[in-house]
């Protein structure tokens, strides 16, 4: 049975997919620079997107890189813990 985060995951996957968007979902290993669930870039514009379960947050580190990724990097990453917050987000980005 998946978990509501995995469950999560595959909504973002199929939706990716429907979009036509390269993305990679990288293995952690605890070595190199910190990464996010998912990894990808969607007409010359990167993204990446954090999943969690039901209420819960981005870990310091997860927020540390979502914020560098959008403001050092320049490309859109975004995090939620339901689909109905996370659609409508990525409704802006992938059009």
């Amino acid at each position: 049975m998946r978990t509501p985060e995995g469950k999560l995951k595959d909504k973002v996957k199929a939706y990716l997919k429907e979009k036509g968007a390269y993305y990679t979902m990288p293995v952690p290993s605890g070595y190199g620079m910190p990464m996010l669930d998912f990894v990808g870039c969607y007409k010359g514009k990167f993204f990446s997107i954090e999943t969690k379960a039901p209420g819960k947050r981005p870990t310091p580190r997860q927020q540390q890189t979502l914020s560098d990724i959008q403001f050092k990097g320049g490309g859109f990453a975004t995090w939620a813990d339901s689909w109905e917050g996370l659609k409508p987000l990525l409704d802006t980005f992938f059009v």
